[in-house]
């Protein structure tokens, strides 16, 4: 089983930055994807970005309402996984989870909580 600790939420204004990251309690080299996905209020959780494990060559997909403006990347060494969001919007506004994609049900940490407003 695969421990997963996020930080880095906030309260941000609308086209500020927050800076996310994931810890992983065990190896995350031998896990091909990781994801980072969100669930705002009242609406399901989503994938937001993930990134796989090729080696010389990582395949990053994000969604598309937030592609331009955030950056996922992980660290195997370190086995942190780290979501960079610029151009916030009140749209992001969710709890922001990490996991591996697919999800693993049992891996699914507290979350941290990302607030847009002004």
């Amino acid at each position: 089983q695969v421990q997963l600790v996020e930080s880095g939420g906030g309260l941000v204004q609308p086209g500020g930055s927050l800076r996310l990251s994931c810890a992983c309690s065990g190896s995350i080299s031998a896990i091909y994807t990781m994801g980072w996905y969100r669930q705002a209020p009242g609406k399901q959780r989503e994938l937001v970005a993930r990134t796989t494990n090729g080696g010389s060559i990582n395949y990053i997909y994000y969604a598309d309402s937030v592609r331009g403006r955030f950056t996922i990347s992980r660290d195997n060494a370190k086995n942190t996984v780290v979501l960079q969001m610029n151009s916030l919007k009140p749209e992001d506004t969710a709890v922001y989870y990490c996991n591996t994609s697919p999800p693993r049900a049992d891996s699914w940490g507290q979350g941290t909580q990302v607030t847009v407003s002004s």
